[in-house]
């Protein structure tokens, strides 16, 4: 399955995942630019910095299989593998983002409108009853087992 036929399958969880594949460089790059805050928005900052490599092993399940990880951040990673629990997730992390909003405004809020999307699309596709589809081109539906 191409990447454009993946897109066609109108699988929200396939649009969470690449809208995930974004959350990890907008939170890397906010994360970065708004640690030179003056104020406690470097704690948030530091926050978004860490959700970067989880959702980067959260989406990209090869990663897991040639990348040397504890086996306690393997089994936090797999604990993740419905709709639902991804949504919860990506919505725990939004609302800490939009928390950063008490300190003071700042583009952290992308961040935190992005991580929404991502938990929007893997409800969406939990209440539709859409299995978890992981995309070809990031590693899933049998790419990580090709290495073995």
């Amino acid at each position: 399955m191409t990447l454009s036929e993946e897109f066609k399958s109108r699988n929200f969880s396939i649009y969470a995942q690449w809208t995930g594949v974004i959350c990890i460089f907008l939170c890397f790059a906010l994360g970065i630019s708004n640690l030179f805050n003056a104020n406690w928005v470097i704690a948030f900052s530091i926050v978004c910095l860490v959700y970067a490599p989880v959702i980067l092993f959260l989406e990209v399940p090869l990663l897991l299989r040639i990348c040397p990880t504890s086996p306690k951040f393997d089994t936090f990673i797999r604990k993740f593998e419905t709709n639902f629990l991804r949504a919860g997730l990506y919505a725990a992390m939004s609302a800490i983002q939009w928390a950063s909003i008490a300190a003071r405004v700042t583009s952290l809020i992308a961040a935190a409108v992005v991580l929404l999307f991502a938990a929007v699309f893997y409800a969406l596709a939990g209440l539709k009853g859409q299995a978890f589809q992981g995309s070809k081109t990031l590693g899933g539906q049998g790419v990580a087992q090709m290495i073995i």
